[in-house]
């Protein structure tokens, strides 16, 4: 089973690294670019068919490893 992983910064968070990618884009003559958030995306292949097992792992993963809950949202999609 195939599982893609998004993780990104909570809206009430400051990301730096999103205002100098904006910034970086109008100085570029991208001046249409609004508020830029910066994320992680990743996709892990699972070796259960067990949608309900692997909802379960995801969640335990993303919560021990993948994001810091702190200041990060986390969500992921199943495939197979």
């Amino acid at each position: 089973m195939k599982a893609k992983v998004y993780v990104t910064i909570k809206q009430n968070v400051l990301d730096p690294q999103g205002s100098a990618v904006q910034g970086a884009l109008h100085s570029m003559g991208f001046d249409e670019v609004g508020k830029v958030r910066i994320g992680k995306f990743l996709e892990l292949n699972l070796s259960t068919s067990d949608r309900t097992e692997a909802e379960a792992r995801l969640t335990a993963m993303c919560e021990k490893l993948l994001a810091n809950t702190v200041i990060e949202d986390y969500r992921f999609e199943l495939e197979g």
